[in-house]
């Protein structure tokens, strides 16, 4: 009867055994599809075939979820399998339900023919718990066509260049207007002189302080929209400029020359810059990530790199403690 037992009980754990990997596997793959629905990649073209100098365009999408983690936007290249990319659009951002949703248009070009393949573009994609994954979109092939010659008819010569005999009349008009806008200059000339002269002398204003400096700068690099234009570089080389330049200035520590993790670890050494440590954290990264690793931060990152290097100017201004004189009798 022992015997029994123990057969069944057996059969019972080789069964378990052989059901608890299929449980594994369907628990991976639900996981699979729940990062997919967080994430999603595509990709669509308007042509499938060219001539040579046309152009193409390649639409990207990408829907992600901002509460279930962020997505890294691909590196794209200026040239593929010999396809120029002769245009990147700006990044546009749409917000829906729960999810945003990032749009960009790519100029394809080629001037070789041929048939051509264009990769899958690969997002890596960091959720805020697990690991990292990626979505990619479709991969697509454009014929580049040359221009159809017909080789029955012959060869044309190229024709002479014809020359047109002129005199003054047909500068008749040029004459006038340049008379004219002569005329004008010398009197816009004569006016300002005699406003400059007549102008009561601006009374000088209040000495600018670091704080409205470094604000002025970081307003004025917001307001050249670099980022919005594909200057991705430049603007995070701006941004950091201006703020290691603050840095120096407000708390005499030198910046512009250390790199980015120097910097931080003198900056929790320091008893006034500690608690704006996670600040600059996300500045300095972000910026180290567009100018050396090649990477293109999202639209919003691009926000809260700004928005952050302000919120450390306003917070960080000195407090000026005046203490009250005592009356002599």
């Amino acid at each position: 009867m022992i015997h029994t037992f123990l057969s069944g009980s057996g059969r019972n754990v080789f069964k378990i055994m052989r059901i608890a990997p299929l449980g594994v596997g369907v628990f991976l793959s639900f996981s699979s599809f729940a990062q997919q629905l967080d994430a999603q990649a595509s990709a669509r073209m308007d042509a499938t075939r060219i001539t040579v100098g046309d152009q193409a365009r390649l639409f990207i999408e990408v829907r992600n979820n901002p509460s279930a983690g962020r997505v890294q936007w691909a590196a794209i290249p200026d040239s593929i399998n010999n396809l120029e990319i002769v245009e990147k659009g700006k990044i546009d951002t749409q917000k829906q339900g729960g999810f945003v949703t990032y749009r960009q248009r790519l100029l394809i070009t080629g001037f070789d023919s041929g048939m051509f393949k264009i990769p899958a573009l690969v997002f890596p994609v960091i959720p805020n718990t697990g690991a990292a994954y990626t979505v990619q979109t479709d991969s697509f092939s454009l014929l580049v066509q040359t221009v159809a010659v017909d080789t029955t008819k012959g060869f044309k010569g190229i024709k002479n260049i014809i020359y047109v005999k002129s005199n003054w009349r047909d500068y008749i008009g040029y004459i006038i207007g340049g008379g004219l806008l002569m005329a004008l200059i010398i009197f816009a000339i004569i006016y300002f002189i005699r406003k400059k002269k007549n102008a009561p002398p601006k009374p000088a204003g209040p000495a600018e302080t670091l704080q409205e400096k470094t604000l002025r700068l970081l307003n004025e690099l917001d307001a050249r929209q670099l980022w919005q234009k594909n200057q991705v570089k430049e603007y995070y080389v701006d941004l950091t400029d201006i703020v290691r330049n603050y840095i120096e200035e407000r708390f005499s520590t030198p910046a512009m020359e250390l790199t980015t993790d120097e910097l931080l670890y003198k900056v929790q050494l320091h008893r006034e810059l500690q608690p704006y440590h996670s600040l600059l954290s996300v500045i300095l990264s972000t910026a180290d990530l567009a100018k050396f690793a090649k990477a293109q931060p999202l639209p919003q990152e691009h926000m809260d790199a700004m928005e952050k290097a302000k919120e450390f100017v306003q917070t960080s201004k000195p407090v000026i403690i005046i203490t009250p004189t005592e009356n002599t009798i």
